[in-house]
This record gives C-alpha cells, sequence and structure tokens, in this order.
C-alpha cells in the first residue's frame, strides 16, 4: 500500500510536471515524421497479464512486424526521436501508466510479450511478481550498455544473449532488498545516468547490486560496469 502511494503521488505530480515537455516534444515528432504522437507499446505486466505502455513515438511509422530491439543507429529511428531517446523524453507517457496502475516508479522493466513467452526462464519469470517500473537497476543497466552490446546486424538474438541476462539478475536481485529508500536511490541513479549521458561519462550501478545479481548470471556479463 506505501508502495501504490508512493506511485500515485510521484506519478501525478509526473503528468503535471512533463505535459509541457510532452506538448512540445509532440509537435516536433509530428513535423519530424508522418503518424502518431503517441505509440501503444504491447508489453508484460504483473503477473504476466499484457498491458499497454505508451510513449512518445521515435520511428517512423512501418508496416509489417519489426523487431523490438531497437539497435544502436537503427534506421527506423529518425533524428529527433533519436534525442529524446537519449534522454528518456519519449518515456514521459508512462507517468500515465503509473497513476493508472500499470507501473510503479521504480520495479523490474516491462518486457514484450514475444521476448518473454520465448526467453524467459523460470527465475526470469519471478521478476513478473511485481508491478513494471519506469526505472530500476536492469534498466539503468540497459541503458549504459546497449550501445556497447547490441549487435546492429541482429539487435533480437544479441539483446538475449549479451544484456537480457545481466538486465534480469539485477532486476531479480533488486526484488530481494526494495525498500523505499532504495526506490529513491534508483531514481536519481536514473537521473545521473541521463546527465553522464548528455555529458560522456558513464553513471555505475552500486557494486552490492553487481555482486548479489551475480548469483543469477555470470560475472562476464556484467563487464564494462
Amino acid at each position: 500500500m506505501a508502495k501504490r502511494l508512493f506511485d500515485l503521488l510521484f506519478g501525478s505530480i509526473g503528468v503535471v510536471l512533463s505535459a509541457p515537455i510532452v506538448l512540445l516534444s509532440g509537435i516536433c515528432i509530428r513535423v519530424s515524421s508522418p503518424g502518431p504522437v503517441f505509440y501503444p507499446a504491447r508489453r508484460v505486466g504483473r503477473y504476466g497479464v499484457p498491458f499497454t505502455m505508451w510513449k512518445l513515438r521515435t520511428m517512423h511509422v512501418q508496416n509489417g512486424n519489426s523487431s523490438s530491439i531497437t539497435a544502436p543507429d537503427d534506421e527506423r529511428v529518425f533524428a529527433f526521436g533519436r534525442l529524446i531517446r537519449n534522454l528518456k523524453i519519449d518515456e514521459l507517457p508512462q507517468f500515465w501508466n503509473v497513476v493508472r496502475g500499470d507501473l510503479s516508479i521504480v520495479g523490474p522493466r516491462a518486457e514484450a510479450p514475444e521476448i518473454v513467452e520465448n526467453f524467459y526462464t523460470s527465475w526470469m519469470r519471478e521478476t513478473l511478481s511485481v508491478r513494471p517500473g519506469l526505472t530500476s537497476p536492469g534498466a539503468i543497466y540497459n541503458y549504459i550498455m546497449a550501445d556497447r552490446l547490441l549487435d546492429p546486424g541482429d539487435p533480437e538474438m544479441s539483446y538475449v544473449n549479451e544484456l537480457m541476462p545481466a538486465k534480469l539478475a539485477l532486476e531479480r536481485a533488486y526484488l530481494e532488498r526494495a525498500s523505499l529508500r532504495r526506490d529513491l536511490m534508483y531514481i536519481g541513479l536514473t537521473v545521473w545516468a541521463i546527465v553522464g549521458r548528455a555529458l560522456g561519462f558513464n553513471a555505475r550501478l552500486p557494486e552490492s547490486d553487481i555482486a548479489r545479481a551475480q548469483v543469477w548470471a555470470s560475472e562476464g556479463l556484467f563487464r564494462g560496469l
């Protein structure tokens, strides 16, 4: 109950404070690329129940199926879309998901249904026992490491083999120590990671997070942190 009240408070504040940024970004999206402003991403939520996670659209509208994993320099992403992806502005509509109860502010990052169905192991599925979050230690890891580890030629399988195990190990370890204090720390680390990318340096996850995550994934997967 305390976590839900925290989410409602900060989610509501986030909706109000981000509204001008979302509005301005929406205008720039319409000018940059034909199509809708928002992108409805299908994701797996708590207890494996699918939901729609809202984002600002950062890719050109395409027909047919395409990978849910975005590779570095992905040609589907238009220039303004790349800017707001790097600054995480495209995620701001998800404050509405928080208010609705689909997401928490902090929790394991929601995954695409096809990734969960085809590649999640039993311990990975344990991360579905709580609401997914806007941010998390795994999301921070993904933000820091994706450009280094994703193969543009096969982004989905490089994600599954190189990024996802360490990311979900960090999420699984988070479940063992989740608390309001730690959630505030991850919110701060997320802001620091975004600032770091803008200024040309990498944020670091706490060594204690990495040590606990190595129970679930091999030490070698955390190289570069």
